[in-house]
């Protein structure tokens, strides 16, 4: 070893957003002049600075090299003690490489975002926006949401009230407004309201929105039915006071004329004797209708052809809700981004749709996913893919695609292929946000594509785990 290096402090602390220096000393204890070259190297070198980055030292003499660190203010430094260590190769000695190493203690810091999406929300008796909640901080972070307005004429329902946020991550709350008075005439009304993040030992984060309460029914449609009803009772009373009397003239005018009656004349041909009515067969009342014979237009005989009657058809079994039947239900009650899905569970069939981060399949009970029908709104279509516990990805890995409105389907209701392991996803337009349930590990955290990417949910390709519950959000 030709080379001594010292770190003075081995151990220093940073701020996310700042910066903190160390020296490093090195002696070439060698009999000739050597160049050093410094690297930094570990999980903090991308915020390491190193001046000079080469030193040349003559036998017996010392240089210092200065190491500056400068993490940034965002969830990728994460908060506590990060080991650094710098590689110092010499040119004459190549195979000399000496990496002294000293400890990087980051502070922890918290800075949290939240967004409603979409900020204005319309509805009769319900508006149902959703709270975007971002941890940019390099802390968990551990909140309670609830919401409030002037003169208190909104409820509010959050699902989940309480989060617990990684850092880098987001979370997306289901919210529903309902007005504590409906608007049964009259145009529309537009109510501020608020919704507040707190965190303990932090000022309150709130996000503001609105809420255009529309009119059951329209102000004309209240007048015109006034106006109809007033007329209807104004008729029946002119009706009843004045109630008009109808004679006819044919008496007076056949007297005129010289006509006395239509008696009939005396010299006409008398009218022949009623017919008296011959003995019959007594009538045979008609038999039930479980036995009754073949209708005439039958020919009467049991080998004729047509009965007369038609058999009776079983009702015919209602279609099941697809998702794209149930995101277009929800497109014309939210403006916005939607997302409606349903599984296909193993031995149970299709469940019906859910949306926007409901639970689909089933949890605690160990039955499977063998399939998925998604479909989106407001996004420009969605595109999968799904991985069956053994058979893995689909020959050729096609992906399924489709429009805003239009079902797409993922895996296989075949008995023969196995369940779902996991899925692929992605929408043309904006970021779509997952979380899957998978046998013997629970519920996996959520994650979120970049914009116009995919992402894989599910169990670890290699672990081959069942696929049992997911949730979207768009």
């Amino acid at each position: 070893m030709s080379l001594w290096t010292s770190l003075e402090p081995a151990s220093v602390t940073v701020d996310p957003g700042s910066r903190a220096t160390v020296r490093l000393r090195v002696r070439n204890t060698g009999d000739v002049v050597d160049e050093y070259r410094f690297e930094p190297v570990g999980a903090v070198a991308p915020w390491t600075a190193v001046e000079p980055q080469t030193l040349r030292l003559y036998p017996g003499t010392t240089g210092t090299v200065e190491l500056t660190f400068a993490p940034p203010r965002t969830s990728d430094a994460a908060a506590g003690p990060n080991p650094f260590a710098v590689r110092i190769t010499p040119t004459e000695h190549p195979q000399a490489v000496t990496v002294p190493e000293g400890n990087l203690t980051i502070t922890p810091f918290t800075e949290v975002r939240a967004e409603l999406v979409p900020p204005t929300v319309k509805g009769r008796f319900r508006g149902r926006p959703r709270l975007a909640i971002d941890n940019i901080g390099n802390t968990k972070v551990t909140a309670s949401l609830s919401g409030s307005d002037n003169g208190d004429r909104l409820s509010y329902e959050l699902q989940p009230a309480n989060v617990q946020i990684e850092p880098g991550r987001a979370v997306f709350v289901n919210t529903t407004l309902r007005p504590r008075q409906i608007i049964w005439f009259g145009s529309k009304e537009e109510q501020r309201y608020s919704l507040a993040v707190r965190r303990s030992g932090a000022q309150a984060l709130e996000v503001e929105g609105t809420f255009v309460q529309r009119g059951f029914l329209p102000r004309w449609l209240a007048t015109a039915l006034s106006l109809t009803v007033a007329l209807a009772i104004a008729f029946v009373m002119i009706w009843l006071a004045y109630k008009p009397q109808v004679n006819t003239s044919a008496n007076e005018k056949l007297a005129e004329a010289g006509v006395s009656t239509l008696a009939p004349s005396p010299s006409a041909t008398p009218s022949a004797p009623p017919l008296v009515p011959t003995p019959t067969a007594a009538v045979v009342p008609d038999a039930p209708a479980t036995s009754a014979a073949p209708a005439a237009g039958g020919g009467g005989s049991g080998s004729g052809g047509g009965g007369g009657g038609s058999e009776s058809k079983a009702p015919a079994k209602p279609k099941p809700e697809t998702a794209a039947v149930a995101v277009a239900k929800l497109a014309t009650r939210s403006d916005g981004r939607h997302i409606c899905y349903r599984a296909y569970v193993a031995d149970q069939g299709w469940q019906d749709p859910v949306c926007d981060g409901a639970i689909a399949g089933t949890t605690g009970k160990g039955i499977p996913i063998k399939a998925l029908n998604i479909a989106v709104s407001g996004t420009k279509g969605v595109s999968g893919n799904g991985a069956h516990v053994v058979e893995g990805w689909p020959t050729g890995s096609k992906w399924s695609h489709a429009a805003d409105g239009v079902d797409m389907y993922i895996g296989s209701t075949k008995e023969a292929l196995s369940p779902m392991q996991g899925f692929t996803i992605a929408v043309t337009d904006g970021s779509v946000c997952q979380s899957a349930h998978i046998k013997d590990k629970g519920w996996l955290n959520m994650g979120c594509t970049p914009a116009g990417k995919w992402m894989y949910g599910g169990s670890p390709m290699e672990q081959k785990l069942q696929l049992e519950a997911v949730r979207f959000t768009v």
